[in-house]
């Protein structure tokens, strides 16, 4: 009996790897960015990341740069779809769309959008474990692989004053971001950025569930922490957008083909 040859390997430039896609016009970005708010902002609500009115994802539109995207005031993250979405210019005025802005939406991400010329995208909402973490006045710490992402790239906004309705108090939260990825509003919740849509929501996700993991962790007993230099080398592994990027690309395909009308 003859043995059978051993398949040959396929060669690795014919095997599928998703990237980031690129676009020719300033209107195919704007749409591509409008679908990835939508499935995002659905995703926020799947995930349960709702409270009422509160919370809040934006897209800077690539055209008009102090312009952006963002969720209707009132809607819930699991009903929007791209066409719900609104528009708002630096004033605070909508410009397009059928509704109107959340005040806080505006206060908080307008002076984001302003500080951070790199940002796309940023991501608030009040988040359960989110909110836990906030309420001690804590940042994450390195305790698990997921979480060393964070580790030395978010701050901690020590204050709260009130719920966000004016723009000084939002400058000072984008003073305390910084050039970090994301920031802890004490006694209010978290807020993470990226340079695409997907990469702030992943960052908002993976800080939600590794604020579980650290609260859950300390009610269990001692966490034992990764030491500087493996933390820092595997920020420099997963801590950039692209790794964001190509994290969230599961989820992105389980709610545009679980939820296709949010494409409308």
């Amino acid at each position: 009996m003859s043995q059978a040859t051993a398949p040959e390997p396929i060669p690795a430039d014919q095997l599928h790897f998703a990237m980031p896609p690129k676009h020719e016009t300033a209107e195919d970005e704007r749409r591509h960015r409008k679908e990835r708010l939508a499935a995002a902002l659905r995703l926020f609500g799947r995930l349960g990341f709702e409270e009422g009115v509160a919370g809040h994802i934006t897209a800077r539109d690539p055209e008009f740069t102090d312009h952006f995207w963002v969720n209707p005031f009132g809607m819930s993250f699991k009903h929007v779809t791209v066409s719900d979405l609104i528009l708002v210019n630096h004033k605070g005025q909508v410009v397009e769309g059928r509704y109107h802005v959340n005040q806080a939406a505006f206060a908080i991400h307008s002076q984001v959008h302003k500080a951070r010329p790199d940002v796309v995208a940023a991501a608030h909402s009040h988040s359960t474990y989110g909110r836990a973490l906030s309420a001690l006045g804590e940042l994450l710490e390195p305790i698990t692989q997921d979480v060393c992402a964070f580790y030395e790239d978010h701050a901690l906004f020590d204050d709260y004053t009130g719920v966000v309705v004016d723009e000084e108090e939002g400058r000072r939260i984008a003073t305390a971001l910084g050039p970090h990825k994301a920031v802890v509003l004490r006694n209010h919740g978290l807020l993470t950025v990226g340079d695409s849509v997907d990469a702030a929501a992943w960052w908002f996700i993976t800080m939600e569930r590794s604020c579980q993991v650290q609260l859950a962790a300390k009610a269990a007993g001692k966490p034992v922490l990764i030491d500087q230099a493996s933390a820092r080398h595997t920020r420099g592994q997963l801590g950039n957008d692209l790794a964001a990027w190509i994290n969230y690309q599961p989820l992105y395909q389980q709610i545009t083909r679980s939820e296709p009308e949010l494409l409308g």
